[in-house]
């Protein structure tokens, strides 16, 4: 399997990591770095990238940023640049390239905890989240050739100690688990499945 993978924080490289673990070819995508530079949030930008990429047999989008704050802060530009980035950007993700993406190739996005767990200042990432998550329920009806569409919905990785303030009593995840989930949701004829990592205490 030939796979983009975009994104180079800790989902992204973990990703990277289980699917060089078990023979598939990658592709990095990054706004900086990687062996390719793409932007999400630029639709024109995602479009010359998978013309410009060939073929390839799968996308796995571990990009996309939130900005949180509680609703009666929150402002225009937060709500717009969450929306634009992990919401939109995502969805063109899919729709720049489907035109090049083979036979019964595969997406797989991401969402996470916060759609289903709530903590202070969460209502865009929680708005966002359910916006990719019904997305990806309804478009897997809708792919052409055979093409499926999952979205894994993390909680907090282990690896991402700087998000722990924001996350309490959330457990952690492993970032090779949240790999392993994107290996699954890629390789098996799985799809318009959300494939939740949450750990949560009771």
């Amino acid at each position: 399997m030939r796979a983009v993978v975009i994104g180079s924080g800790d989902i992204g490289t973990a990703v990277k990591q289980v699917l060089v673990e078990h023979g598939h070819e990658v592709v990095t995508v990054g706004r900086q770095s990687g062996d390719l530079q793409a932007d999400i949030g630029d639709v024109e930008s995602l479009r010359r990238l998978f013309a410009e990429i060939g073929t390839f047999d799968a996308v796995a989008n571990a990009a996309g940023h939130v900005r949180s704050g509680p609703v009666a802060e929150a402002t225009d530009e937060q709500w717009a640049d969450s929306i634009a980035s992990k919401g939109m950007g995502q969805i063109n993700v899919v729709r720049a390239a489907l035109p090049h993406i083979a036979d019964n190739g595969s997406f797989t996005l991401v969402s996470g905890v916060l759609a289903d767990e709530f903590t202070h200042g969460s209502s865009i990432s929680a708005t966002v989240n359910h916006m990719v998550q019904g997305f990806v329920l309804a478009a897997a009806g809708e792919l052409p050739r055979g093409i499926r569409i999952n979205c894994v919905s993390p909680t907090v990785l282990t690896e991402s100690e700087h998000y722990y303030p924001y996350f309490p009593g959330f457990v952690p995840v492993p970032g090779a688990e949240v790999g392993m989930a994107y290996l699954r949701a890629m390789s098996t004829p799985m799809t318009g499945r959300i494939i939740k990592l949450h750990k949560m205490t009771s």
